[in-house]
């Protein structure tokens, strides 16, 4: 299952996302992973969930970012839920538009490994496919 959080800049979007973080660790029989681009967030985040600064693994593009989610899935069979903030930053991605294939690929990957993965980025809900809006979480 994919769950999306799609904001402008300044709306909540990280905020919101760390609360289902904070949430999943309290909830989760199995592992949570968080995945971030830096380190400002990690002692935001109870320490039973994995936290992972991805500038560390110097990620090329979305091909790249996707064979890395992959490898945490086929890894870690206890995997439950992850969560990637900021992943048009990561992916180097430009808009929603840009993500769509690489968001449509990694909700065939978490469906197949059945792994909860929620998705937060910059842009419009109405950027994205009416497939894709059904997903997107509404926050205040």
């Amino acid at each position: 299952m994919i769950k999306l959080i799609v904001a402008e800049k300044g709306q909540g979007k990280t905020k919101f996302l760390l609360e289902k973080v904070s949430e999943a660790a309290q909830n989760a029989r199995g592992n949570v992973v968080f995945l971030d681009n830096d380190l400002s967030h990690m002692f935001e985040i109870k320490n039973t969930v994995r936290f992972v600064n991805i500038s560390d693994y110097k990620i090329n593009g979305a091909e790249e970012f996707y064979g890395f989610i992959s490898g945490i899935m086929s890894a870690d069979h206890d995997l439950e839920q992850l969560f990637v903030d900021k992943l048009l930053i990561i992916t180097s991605l430009g808009s929603p538009k840009d993500a769509v294939d690489l968001i449509k690929k990694l909700e065939d990957i978490s469906n197949k490994c059945d792994v909860s993965l929620t998705l937060s980025f910059t842009g419009k809900k109405e950027d994205l496919p009416s497939d894709l809006q059904e997903k997107v979480l509404d926050f205040a």
